[in-house]
């Protein structure tokens, strides 16, 4: 693994510089992903690793054709970023408290997902505005596999699950979701700051790599005055 993050670390620094250049203009598409893993010599997973990390630095947004997207008070959030960061570089302020970081076991969930095994790595997030009132409350839970295990010892860095599931190889190609709409229980009530019953939207994602396997289930309970999901239809590319 360590050659391999080398690699598309060095493909994403080629394709930054090109950017930064303007051989790719504001607007324009890269190369698909054939031609770019026929260019490099590297697999489509080696591939999409650099390209995440061309994301995670804002230097290209992906739009799935057929998808969704979530927004914030109008601003879209880009899961690659982490949504702290994307709204605070439109302006938006919100801080990130972790509730929980730490390695669980869930044979329920892993049931629910066809795992064999039952270990995951729990990370819970609130968000809250500068009065301290939270806005969303979310928990991701990633199979505690190969290099992940053990990641809460080891920390995030920046504060990035993101930026650790790339370095692990684990690239999310797809995503089901079901949304909702259901009121806080007394425990959520309190950690958010609000009151018991108070009606918020839950999001519940799969995120998947291209060979199927699990990457991260998260389930969100976000405030619906300030969220709002987006249902996005036809052909789409990336920037």
């Amino acid at each position: 693994m360590p050659g391999q993050v080398h690699k598309h670390h060095r493909i994403a620094r080629v394709l930054a510089d090109e950017i930064r250049a303007g051989v790719h203009t504001d607007g324009s598409r890269l190369p698909g992903e054939h031609a770019l893993t026929q260019r490099f010599g590297v697999s489509r997973t080696t591939l999409r690793q650099a390209l995440q990390v061309l994301g995670d630095e804002g230097l290209i947004s992906t739009h799935a054709g057929i998808g969704s997207f979530v927004t914030f008070e109008g601003t879209p959030l880009d899961n690659r970023l982490g949504w702290t960061r994307a709204l605070a570089e439109q302006g938006t302020v919100l801080t990130t408290e972790t509730l929980r970081f730490e390695t669980v076991t869930d044979p329920e969930l892993a049931a629910e997902l066809g795992l064999t095994s039952s270990a995951f790595i729990a990370l819970d997030r609130v968000r809250r505005l500068s009065d301290g009132q939270g806005v969303s409350l979310e928990r991701s839970r990633v199979p505690a596999t190969g290099e992940l295990a053990g990641l809460p010892e080891r920390g995030l860095d920046g504060g990035s699950l993101s930026r650790a599931l790339i370095a692990g190889g684990r690239i999310s190609d797809t995503g089901d979701g079901v949304v909702s709409v259901r009121g806080l229980d007394a425990a959520e009530a309190a950690v958010l700051h609000r009151s018991p019953g108070e009606s918020f939207l839950r999001l519940a994602q799969v995120y998947r790599a291209a060979d199927g396997s699990v990457v991260e289930q998260v389930t969100s309970l976000l405030d619906p005055v300030r969220f709002e999901l987006h249902v996005r239809s036809g052909r789409g590319g990336r920037l």
